[in-house]
């Protein structure tokens, strides 16, 4: 049997324990040991999962996204989401969909500090949804914009995606953060944009809140000093070269820890939870790391990637056509899988694939991030739709698709801007010296 058929058998295998609700790492683990003791022998097999599995554990570069998780775990515990989505309602709240605005804002700004879509969904639900309610905002509007912001936390740094691709694929993950920082101020901006057509046409669903007057905009400034110190000193030490990412993740740990302290928000059971649920994230990525890393191993040795990266080029398709096909791809696959499962499942086959067409594999990072963020909002499963119909029952899944549909649409203009003009992302990789 050739190695290729192998692979292909490799993929279907993989797919069965996918149907079969194995998680993506353990799937992914067992398919490529079967796969490469097959190819080469049980006993290599057993020492690269052996090995694999110590180098993960062990990698400092993989401590930066236990530290980030954590650092997001700690600022969601001190309330400093809260703080940020006051301060947005100061600011926009008396506008006509205002409070959507404050909440989008509030999810990119979480999202910097989290580096977590389903951590920022799940936050902006708990904060934002009995607001918007009380106010009398449409649920379809309320629902929209946390489930598509919540999204945001996929790509602004330090976005935990971003880390695993470059990882991954051996990319500079400060040139990774630097290339991510515009497409994610572009993707508030058009969401901002959405959000204005929207009650423009439909006036009734998002009525404007009072306006405050700038003394007490001042005064929430001021009183959200713990959130802007953090993100300020996460973001300027990271950018400046000043600290290291593992370093800036954990000072960002430290002070978001001490805020949590200082606020009085720590018990031992609050600290036991929020370490637990970190771990247990972390723990997670790193099963589905191992998983790749093993899993990619077999890819290469059965040749498959190889194969199908020049049976594509000798279809003599543009290489925009075929970028298209990979987004509609990653939609669908989004749509259906965790989006982390949907990137390294198919890193070994389209990253060679981006590389030979002669895109540049920072631009692409930032690129396929932006796809999986579609994918999130996307039927029939759409990750951030599932996390907020389980802790807001009372909306119909129906509901919250239906109000996502104008942040779709508004994904997709920043999608065609980032491709056609790909200094948005490379831009500042370049000034900086990153690229």
């Amino acid at each position: 049997m050739s190695p290729v058929l192998i692979g292909i058998l490799g993929l279907i295998l993989l797919f069965v324990f996918i149907a079969l609700h194995v998680p993506i790492g353990v799937a992914m683990g067992i398919t490529g040991f079967i796969t490469i003791g097959y190819l080469i022998g049980f006993e290599p097999a057993y020492g690269l999962f052996g090995a694999e599995g110590r180098s993960v554990v062990t990698s400092e570069g993989l401590a930066v996204v236990a530290s980030f998780i954590l650092m997001g775990a700690f600022a969601n515990l001190s309330g400093l989401a809260q703080d940020l989505y006051r301060l947005a309602y100061a600011f926009f709240g008396h506008l006509r969909g205002g409070l959507a605005i404050a909440t989008v804002g509030a999810c990119g700004g979480f999202g910097s500090v989290s580096g977590s879509s389903i951590a920022t969904t799940a936050t902006m639900t708990r904060i934002a949804l009995p607001e918007m309610a009380e106010r009398g905002y449409s649920p379809m509007l309320s629902a929209g914009s946390i489930a598509a912001g919540g999204t945001l936390g996929m790509l602004i740094p330090p976005s935990i995606v971003m880390i695993i691709y470059g990882i991954l694929t051996e990319q500079f993950i400060i040139a990774l953060f630097a290339a991510a920082l515009i497409p994610g101020l572009l993707s508030i901006v058009v969401y901002f944009i959405a959000i204005r057509v929207l009650v423009f046409v439909k006036p009734e669903m998002g009525p404007p809140g009072p306006k405050l007057p700038w003394s007490e905009r001042l005064k929430i400034l001021r009183a959200s000093w713990g959130v802007l110190t953090l993100a300020v000193i996460v973001s300027v030490g990271l950018y400046t070269g000043v600290f290291s990412p593992a370093e800036s993740a954990s000072v960002g740990v430290v002070i978001a820890f001490l805020f949590a302290l200082f606020r009085k928000k720590i018990t031992w059971n609050s600290f036991l939870e929020t370490l637990i649920d970190a771990a247990s994230t972390t723990g997670m990525i790193y099963v589905i790391i191992i998983g790749a890393h093993i899993f990619s191993f077999f890819m290469t040795l059965s040749g498959l990637p190889e194969t199908i990266v020049s049976s594509i080029e000798d279809l003599g398709l543009n290489k925009y056509i075929i970028l298209i096909l990979l987004y509609i791809m990653f939609i669908i696959l989004g749509s259906i899988f965790d989006t982390v499962a949907a990137m390294v499942i198919t890193l070994p086959f389209v990253y060679p694939l981006i590389v030979n067409l002669g895109f540049d594999p920072i631009w692409w990072g930032v690129i396929n991030v932006i796809v999986m963020e579609i994918g999130m909002i996307t039927p029939p499963i759409g990750m951030n739709v599932f996390v907020m119909h389980g802790m807001a029952k009372h909306l119909p899944i129906t509901t919250i698709f239906k109000g996502i549909a104008p942040f779709a649409g508004a994904d997709l203009v920043r999608l065609a801007l980032v491709t056609c003009f790909p200094a948005l992302a490379l831009w500042l990789p370049n000034l900086w010296g990153y690229l």
